[in-house]
C-alpha cells in the first residue's frame, strides 16, 4: 500500500475575518452531533485566530506610518 503524504493543517490560519469565523463556528456544531469536546476544538480554533490577528495588527503598528509592505 502506498502511503500518501499529508502536511499539517491550521484552521486558525484562515479565519481571518468575524465572519469567518462564525460561519466555521456555526458549521462544527453542526457537525458536532453533541460532541462538547468537537465544539471546543473549533471555539479554541478561532481563540487562536484572533490572537494571530491580534499579532498582525500590532505588528503593523510597529512600522513606521503603520502601514504594511
Amino acid at each position: 500500500m502506498t502511503k500518501t503524504a499529508t502536511s499539517p493543517c491550521d484552521v486558525a490560519e484562515h479565519l481571518r475575518t468575524s465572519e469567518d469565523m462564525a460561519a466555521y463556528l456555526e458549521a462544527s456544531i453542526e457537525e458536532a452531533d453533541g460532541d462538547a469536546a468537537f465544539v471546543a476544538k473549533a471555539l479554541g480554533d478561532i481563540a487562536r485566530a484572533r490572537r494571530l490577528a491580534q499579532v498582525a495588527s500590532d505588528a503593523r503598528s510597529l512600522r513606521p506610518g503603520g502601514e504594511m509592505t
